[in-house]
């Protein structure tokens, strides 16, 4: 039971890596050609924020809390926050400064939730597909 929490575990954080780059990348290409160059910015710097700050927080969890590299919950909240905090002063001067619109940016920054939501939509679909099937 326990291996098979791992796999699918696995397989979540897999396809929500995997969507939030295609996500991405297709909101990227679609602001480009469909929006002005502030909404387009927006949704580019939005994106990039979102997912960066999910590929690091997905690596400081692995390494703190694979043995034998175990940290402290302090040291991973203190990162947490630390990148927090610098994603806000980014997107603090990204609008103050009028170098996006703010539009763009929630797009851009939604990039992740959509792929959490993609993710969790596919896995109850299986397991509802696979329990009618057995």
């Amino acid at each position: 039971m326990h291996s098979e929490k791992t796999e699918i575990q696995k397989r979540i954080l897999g396809f929500v890596n995997m969507a939030n780059w295609v996500l991405f990348a297709g909101l990227v290409i679609g602001g480009v050609f469909l929006a002005g160059q502030q909404m387009f910015l927006g949704i580019l710097f939005g994106g990039l924020i979102v997912t960066v700050n999910f590929h690091l927080l997905a690596r400081t969890l692995k390494h703190s809390l694979t043995p034998p590299y175990l940290k402290s919950h302090n040291s991973i909240l203190a990162k947490y926050y630390v990148r927090f905090t610098i994603s806000g002063i980014i997107i603090f001067v990204l609008i103050s400064e009028h170098i996006v619109h703010p539009l763009g940016l929630f797009i851009g920054l939604s990039v992740v939730v959509a792929s959490i939501m993609l993710a969790t939509v596919r896995e109850i679909t299986k397991l509802f597909c696979c329990k009618e099937a057995v």
